[in-house]
């Protein structure tokens, strides 16, 4: 079994820079990515249905109503569990259900990332990651916020032990990280 392994479990608020850290871990430190909306993904790409956030979100609801709310991260955990990196970043993290598995394994770490709503707003319509995101006004993205699989990110992120604020440029938040791993890696090996 691998040992010193060290898995970083990304909870954030919308368009908080969870795939931007993962891009970055994965380049400088060689690390395993896994999003939750990769398997949504999956499913909407093979029944040609548009990768929009509300027909995320409401596959999402579907198949955690349908195969229970713990599915998705069954089969993240299953996935993570079988990976031999030492480091593992496992994004897209909304509920508490979502890390049921996660936390039972060794070297799991829960890290809240958040930003500035508007700054976080600006991200999004730039990037547009998914259709109408460049159209969203700072109010829809408010409201986007509110639904079922966001509400409750911000309370599950404030039960992480780790908390990066992301207002700045990259380089700042690339330290941030940077001192993220160091943390655990230092940790991780005197246990």
């Amino acid at each position: 079994m691998q040992t010193n392994k060290i898995i970083f479990g990304f909870v954030g608020d919308l368009a908080s820079g969870k795939g931007t850290a993962a891009k970055y871990l994965q380049e400088k430190y060689g690390a395993t990515t896994y999003r939750f909306s990769t398997m949504l993904r999956d499913i909407l790409d093979r029944v040609y249905v548009p990768k929009s956030r509300e027909n995320l979100q409401q596959l999402s609801t579907f198949l955690r109503e349908s195969y229970g709310q713990d599915v998705m991260s069954r089969v993240i955990a299953e996935d993570v569990a079988r990976d031999n990196n030492t480091l593992v970043i496992v994004e897209g993290i909304r509920r508490p259900s979502d890390i049921e598995y996660l936390k039972k394994l060794e070297g799991f770490h829960l890290v809240y990332l958040t930003g500035e709503p508007r700054i976080r707003w600006e991200r999004l319509v730039a990037r547009k990651e998914n259709p109408g995101d460049s159209e969203k006004t700072f109010e829809e993205f408010l409201r986007d916020e509110q639904a079922e699989a966001d509400k409750l990110i911000k309370e599950l992120g404030n039960t992480a032990p780790d908390k990066i604020e992301n207002n700045g440029g990259f380089d700042e938040f690339y330290q941030k990280l940077d001192t993220l791993v160091s943390t655990y890696e230092h940790y991780d090996q005197t246990n």
